[in-house]
């Protein structure tokens, strides 16, 4: 599976139907992101409960220039409304893979207080057109 087009409200919609959201915030102009993004997108293969995102912060400015987003690349993970993480994380897409093995398998309290931006209504309002 593709990464989901943020370009396509359809398939915007549909993300909003998983339990998972995984989202990459990057920027284009960014080296380290842009070899990123091929690993990235694979893992939707093997999480295929998750929607994976590719954001580029300076497209999507009107969204995350209100979370000083500073390090590349920085992940955004949801389980339903409850942010699971977010922060920047070593381009290694192991790293990925592993925090969500945890996340997904964990039988912990989802963790409050992480503040953190709302992808969900984000999402909301590009499949709404």
């Amino acid at each position: 599976m593709p990464l989901t087009a943020l370009d396509t409200p359809a398939a915007v919609a549909a993300a909003l139907d998983r339990e998972w959201l995984v989202a990459c915030l990057c920027a284009e102009w960014c080296g380290t992101c842009r070899d990123y993004r091929p690993g990235f997108a694979a893992l939707q293969a093997q999480f295929p409960q998750a929607a994976f995102l590719w954001i580029d912060i300076e497209t999507h400015a009107d969204w995350a220039d209100d979370f000083d987003i500073e390090d590349f690349p920085t992940l955004l993970i949801q389980q339903g409304p409850a942010t699971r993480f977010f922060g920047p994380m070593l381009p290694y897409h192991s790293h990925l893979t592993r925090s969500l093995q945890q996340l997904m398998t964990a039988e912990a309290a989802r963790p409050d207080g992480i503040s953190a931006p709302d992808l969900r209504d984000f999402l909301r309002g590009i499949a709404a057109g």
